[in-house]
């Protein structure tokens, strides 16, 4: 019973949950101890201590009080000297005084008059208190301090110092003659200095604010200076009491005089005390002050290397950036700037740069330069410091650009900081924007957070595959986000540098459609209506939309979406709209009524596009025959002549609103493409197996779904090996695969997660499938199991080990079968001891296949853009010293692309991702260029967006004659916005040494004098108007080349008395270019032997170079008068194939024979007109 009594029962929750809250009153009869734990020893002492040491608010107001005491004691001194009257007589306090002139005139010194002052009654007993306040200070504190010696406290400076100005006092409170005894007051102006410099640091750790070494150690000079002045002022005026009798403003002079190295010397001591003091007063100074200035010194130079602070007062009157790197090279630093100062609005901003490096010398030299200095701050720190980021401003910040380091070996490494530093800084700075860079694709979900993310290498594969199917879009990327005026070349002789230097000051710009001229005028109509007109009447180019409800941006969105006011318009163009003057001509104010779309060609009126000026001028179309017919076929073809030969071609005008029934899309999802409707039975039994869908795995997190061409089965990952056959197929070399279509080859060190975005825009849905190139992964290192495992599910994709330094690795991939080599820059070769030299062997190895296979189109990565002038290297050639001197001209005259008339780069055969750089630096201004970029790369997909492509000119199409009416026949039948044209033109190579042989059919010769070199010219020149795909003549043909060409240097030196000095130009070009023939021949037979000891045949080895004598450039919104060349191909954003299926879906069937776009495996990805 007992024990059922001592059981307590459990409470219901809620007075469980109350009790918890107000505690059990059951147990306030219990027996409780309640202990207080302190921070520090509760003691009398510990707290005394507390209170005057260790808290910082607390000691901070005593050490201001110990300073106004000891200033107050100084400036109470100046009033005892003021007051002091030594006519009136000395000695001790009610002594009989004594007179001061009856001494004046004697040799020995009175020393009375050192002694004794005349100190009134207030005064003293002001300056007792004062005395006795610091000496009952001066114990307490060194009792707190006391650490068990003694004597370390006793023998302190500042010690000795207080007992010398109080203890006297309070003794002549005891013993009154004492009051009027000379006490050296003065002397506490340097206990005063000693509370200052305290009292500061106090300062600093009860705000929380880092200490400054360099202001301290400035105060700390200007107070000992103060203090020598002082003392010796006072000190010689007071020994100069028993001689001159100086005043106290007469002794401030002397000290300033002779401290100052002047020494007029009208002031001068007389006595030897006074004498001694100021020897005393130069030997302290001699060694005071240099060991103060060396400090000072010291700091200042760390400061220039650390950068000092970014004021708080300018950051919150100046808008500012942060700049974050790992380290700071002299590239780097004149790409963000020349770009992040293009824009008129960022004048007045200020760059901060945050780097945990010493500044480099070129750095420092650049920063050195008025226009930078004033401008741009270098801090030395680290953005995982938040006293760093304190020192930058970073809260008040107006963005944050986070760099990483590409140059460094381990990438991943390099991005595991760049993310680091992005985490510190949205930890310190929430609402600072933030701008982050990253290498790897696989660590772009770690900053997802960020404002705006560029992923290097994601966009560089997918340029590298474009590259591949739209020649040069590298270099028309790199010239849309880079900010030009279009001035550069203007001053060239060269007619093709002149517009490829206007045309790429074309950039992306943005307006709203209700606030623009360009646009207003076509609310409610039609994109594609819109797009042409205006391209027609100023000159711009409408190439996407976004609307106001949906912020996704759609590049093309066809002829079905309408234009709203609301609407965001995106154009390419010279310049904004803002800043454009529309000048009418007298001509066109008269024809207004005309301009809603109807005239006549009368010949190409060139329209005046400036850096400025978008004018108003029109290029008349002929528009003779303007019924509708149904875009039935993208073949661009000569309209059928109604039995007349003299009636001219017509385009169909562009419609207001699209016509269901003119513009059919293809349903690109259904099984009966034209693809398949249009091959052979055994190809279309291959290709019917590939099928349209999403990859199922992905090798990163964050890559964005694209509709692909797939396998319906993964491949086995032994299929994917080219060189070595498996059970499945016994294929070893590209030769035994029997591609219908050349092989893109890809040159990596490593198969990274980026090299998976390479191989998704080359096997994208809107890609035909009978266009679809097989690509080939020449990999140094074999790739993992992940990588095998997201590329096996693509059609054509296969992977071997080699490298391209290795003739039998190339032979084995099928270069000889391949229409672009990639060469992508090694991660291992980035980093090198001289910073230039890391594209050394990619260089060389890709010359060394320059010459072995010259009819290959190679396209480079390198790490630095200024060794572009290295490839396909040409020694002693003129054309290319003259494009150096017009580089080096351009860069002087302040411009950001100056490399851009380098042949290679103008080509689109060279890239450098450093040149992307510039992306990131412009989404500060324009926000939506990444994503009009990565749309641009099919790197995003959004639903009803358009894609990039590209379309060739052919003999057929010339009668279009202008860029403009091509506008607008491709808006009228296809609804394809074409943005730019790359031409590649043949090109006379004035060099002093020939580089190759078809150069010798380009030199002038006088028929007179060698007559028999005319078959031999015409039959080399047979080929110098042929596109670079074409093939060479046949080898049979060599030795009889061979020996005309002996033949015609034999008559040329017989005839050489005539015209000696040209004579011998001939002799030695022929000579020079039969080395160079008999080099070819050598190079060729190595290839062949080593194909044959591989066992590959040897058909189809081009030793021939068809591109060698011509040159390509890319055009960028040209003008709308711009005549069409053959070869051209013309880049198009065309309209999404899928965006209207679901609208359309009962036409499905009928679209197939209709197909947009369709084209032939010549051209892979190129619509044929």
């Amino acid at each position: 019973m007992t024990e059922l009594e001592s059981e307590v029962l459990p409470l219901p929750p809620r007075y469980r949950f109350r009790d918890l809250l107000l505690g059990d009153q059951s147990f306030q009869s219990d027996d409780r101890v309640q202990v207080e734990f302190y921070v520090n020893e509760n003691t009398f002492k510990e707290r005394l201590k507390l209170f005057f040491i260790k808290n910082q608010r607390s000691s901070l107001r005593i050490r201001l009080f110990n300073f106004s005491l000891k200033l107050l004691t100084c400036l109470l001194y100046i009033v005892r000297v003021l007051l002091d009257n030594p006519e009136e007589g000395i000695g001790c306090w009610e002594c009989e005084k004594q007179n001061y002139t009856a001494f004046n005139q004697s040799t020995n010194i009175n020393w009375s008059h050192i002694f004794w002052v005349d100190r009134k009654t207030p005064l003293w007993a002001v300056q007792v208190s004062i005395a006795l306040i610091s000496f009952l200070e001066t114990m307490l504190l060194t009792y707190l301090s006391y650490k068990g010696n003694i004597w370390e406290q006793i023998f302190r400076i500042s010690f000795v110092l207080e007992m010398i100005n109080t203890v006297p006092f309070i003794i002549t409170i005891f013993w009154p003659p004492l009051r009027n005894l000379f006490i050296p007051v003065f002397l506490n102006c340097w206990l005063a200095k000693y509370a200052l410099e305290n009292m500061i640091n106090d300062l600093h750790r009860a705000i929380q604010r880092t200490q400054s070494a360099m202001f301290n150690q400035v105060l700390i000079l200007i107070c000992t200076l103060l203090c020598l002045v002082f003392t010796g002022t006072c000190g010689i005026q007071h020994l100069e009491r028993a001689g001159e009798k100086l005043s106290l403003f007469k002794s401030f002079y002397f000290c300033i005089v002779t401290f100052s190295t002047v020494g007029y010397g009208d002031v001068t001591p007389k006595i030897w005390p006074s004498q001694l003091l100021v020897v005393i007063m130069i030997c302290v100074a001699l060694v005071v002050l240099p060991l103060q200035f060396e400090e000072l010194v010291y700091l200042w130079m760390e400061r220039q290397k650390s950068g000092g602070n970014y004021s708080r007062h300018r950051a919150q009157t100046e808008k500012h950036v942060v700049l974050c790197v790992s380290s700071l090279k002299i590239d780097l630093l004149m790409d963000f700037l020349n770009e992040f100062y293009a824009h008129p609005r960022l004048q007045d901003y200020y760059v901060v740069i945050l780097c945990p490096t010493e500044m480099d010398i070129q750095v420092r030299r650049v920063l050195q330069i008025p226009l930078w200095s004033q401008r741009v701050i270098y801090l030395q720190g680290s953005a995982l410091k938040d006293q760093d980021l304190m020192r930058a401003k970073m809260d008040n910040g107006e963005a944050c650009f986070i760099l990483s380091s590409r140059n460094e070996v381990d990438r991943t490494a390099a991005d595991h900081q760049t993310i680091l530093r992005a985490w510190a800084v949205k930890d310190f700075a929430p609402n600072c924007p933030l701008y982050v860079q990253i290498l790897k694709p696989e660590n772009k979900f770690h900053v997802k957070f960020a404002d705006h993310v560029v992923c290097e290498e994601e966009c560089k594969y997918a340029m590298l595959a474009l590259n591949c199917v739209c020649p040069a879009t590298s270099t028309l990327i790199t010239l849309l986000v880079h900010t030009s005026r279009g001035q550069e070349g203007q001053e060239s002789p060269e007619q093709w540098q002149r517009m490829y230097g206007r045309c790429s000051g074309n950039e992306v710009y943005h307006i709203r459609m209700g606030d623009s001229k360009f646009f207003m005028e076509y609310e409610g109509k039609s994109f594609t209506y819109a797009a042409f007109h205006a391209h027609k009447k100023y000159g711009v180019c409408l190439i996407g939309i976004r609307r106001e409800e949906n912020k996704s941006i759609l590049l093309n969105p066809g002829p079905r979406h309408i234009m709203a006011a609301s609407d965001t318009c995106f154009y390419i163009n010279i310049t904004k709209e803002e800043n454009s003057a529309f000048i009418f001509k007298q001509e066109e104010k008269q024809k207004k009524k005309g301009f809603a779309g109807r005239g006549s060609y009368d010949g190409p009126s060139r329209l005046p596009v400036h850096s400025i000026i978008a004018s108003m001028g029109t290029v008349a179309m002929d528009l003779q025959n303007t019924e509708c017919r149904p875009a039935n076929s993208s073949k661009l073809a000569l309209p059928a002549e109604n039995g007349s030969g003299t009636r001219r071609p017509s385009i169909a005008p562009v419609l207001e609103l699209a016509d269901t029934s003119s513009l059919l899309p293809c349903d690109l999802l259904s099984d009966q493409s034209e693809d398949e409707m249009t091959q052979s039975d055994e190809e279309g039994s291959a290709v019917l197996e590939y099928v349209k869908g999403y990859p199922p795995n992905s090798p990163y997190i964050g890559s964005s779904p694209t509709l692909c061409h797939l396998l319906p089965e993964k491949a086995p990952f032994c299929c994917l090996r080219l060189d070595k056959g498996c059970k499945h197929n016994s294929f070893e070399d590209a030769k035994a695969y029997g591609f219908k279509n050349k092989l893109i080859i890809v040159s990596a060190e490593t198969a990274g997660n980026g090299l998976y975005n390479f191989i998704v825009p080359l096997r994208a849905y809107y890609r035909s499938r009978k266009e679809l190139n097989p690509i080939v992964l020449l990999l140094d290192n074999k790739p993992e199991h992940h990588f095998l495992e997201a590329i096996c599910c693509f059609p054509m994709v296969y992977y071997m080990e080699g490298t391209i330094d290795n003739l039998d690795s190339l032979l084995q991939c099928g270069i000889i079968y391949a229409d672009n080599l990639v060469v992508v820059d090694k991660e291992s070769t980035m980093s090198a001891e001289e910073d230039y030299m890391a594209d050394a062997k990619t260089i060389v190895n890709v010359q060394t296949m320059f010459r072995l296979f010259p009819s290959l189109s190679i396209i480079t990565e390198l790490t630095h853009p200024s060794n572009m002038r290295f490839m396909q290297f040409r020694a002693k050639d003129s054309y290319s010293l003259a494009l150096s001197k017009l580089e080096k001209r351009e860069r002087e005259n302040g411009s950001n692309l100056a490399f851009m008339f380098r042949l290679p780069f103008a080509a689109g055969r060279v890239f450098s991702i450093s040149m992307l750089d510039t992306l990131l630096y412009q989404s500060f201004v324009k926000d939506y260029m990444i994503t009009i970029t990565r749309l641009l790369l099919g790197l995003d997909t959004t639903p009803g967006s358009g894609y990039l492509c590209a379309m060739k000119i052919t003999e057929d199409d010339l009668w279009i004659r202008t860029y403009g009416r091509l506008f607008q026949k491709l808006c009228s039948s296809s609804a394809e916005i074409p943005i730019g044209i790359y031409r590649t033109e043949s090109h006379m190579f004035a060099t002093s040494e020939p580089h190759d042989i078809r150069a010798q059919s380009q030199i002038s010769i006088n028929v007179e004098d060698c007559e028999d070199t005319k078959d031999v010219k015409e039959h080399w020149g047979i080929k110098t108007s042929h596109h670079r795909n074409s093939c060479s003549s046949d080898q049979s043909e060599h030795p009889l080349l061979r020996r005309k060409s002996m033949q015609w240097a034999r008559r040329l030196s017989r005839k050489g008395n005539k015209h000696s000095s040209k004579t011998a130009e001939w002799i030695s070009q022929q000579r020079l270019s039969l080395y160079r023939r008999s080099e070819r021949q050598e190079l060729s037979e190595l290839v062949k032997n080593r194909m044959k000891h591989l066992g590959l045949p040897t058909t189809g080895y081009d030793e021939m170079n068809d591109h060698q004598n011509t040159l390509s450039y890319v055009l960028i919104n040209p003008p709308p008068d711009t005549r069409l060349e053959l070869n051209d191909i013309v880049y198009l954003i065309r309209s999404d194939p899928l965006a209207h299926v679901a609208n359309d879906g009962h036409s499905r069937k009928s679209s197939c024979s209709n197909k947009l776009g369709s084209g032939n495996p010549e051209t892979r990805d190129e619509t044929q007109l």
